[in-house]
């Protein structure tokens, strides 16, 4: 029997981490999710980049999608504008780019390349959250003090 007990832990460890996987993808479904955009303008499109967002925006509250969050660089990495914004399922997409259409803006792929026009980099990234600090600490499986 001691014998065994050198392959037995290892065993018990796999177990455990297999079985651990899908309740820890499971709880990170549970929450909300957005989309975080984070945008560097071309020089000089400050403005018609704004414009072109309010009128999304608009869009967004008239079919009921929360509102994008905006945020405004002032000091450090070179990014001009933050927005996190509900991560909206396939159906509120389809209200969207209809009451964009109603409205005379434009949609689909011609959309992305007339927003285009108006930065010079951009990245989009789906995340989770918000976290309280303790549940940030358990989605990523190690509870820190708090500071």
């Amino acid at each position: 029997m001691s014998r065994l007990l050198p392959l037995f832990v290892p065993l018990v460890l796999a177990a455990s981490v297999v079985l651990a996987a899908p309740a820890a993808a499971q709880s990170r479904s549970r929450l909300p999710k957005a989309v975080v955009s984070i945008y560097r303008i071309a020089p000089g499109h400050q403005l018609e980049f704004l414009k072109w967002m309010a009128a999304r925006d608009a869009v967004d509250r008239e079919v009921g999608v929360a509102p994008t969050q905006w945020y405004a660089h002032l000091d450090g990495d070179s990014w001009d504008y933050v927005g996190i914004a509900p991560d909206v399922d396939a159906a509120t997409d389809d209200r969207r780019e209809a009451a964009a259409a109603k409205h005379g803006l434009t949609t689909g792929m011609r959309a992305s390349l007339e927003l285009r026009q108006h930065m010079a980099t951009h990245t989009d990234t789906i995340a989770a959250g918000p976290l309280h600090r303790a549940a940030a600490g358990r989605h990523r499986g190690q509870v820190k003090a708090a500071a």
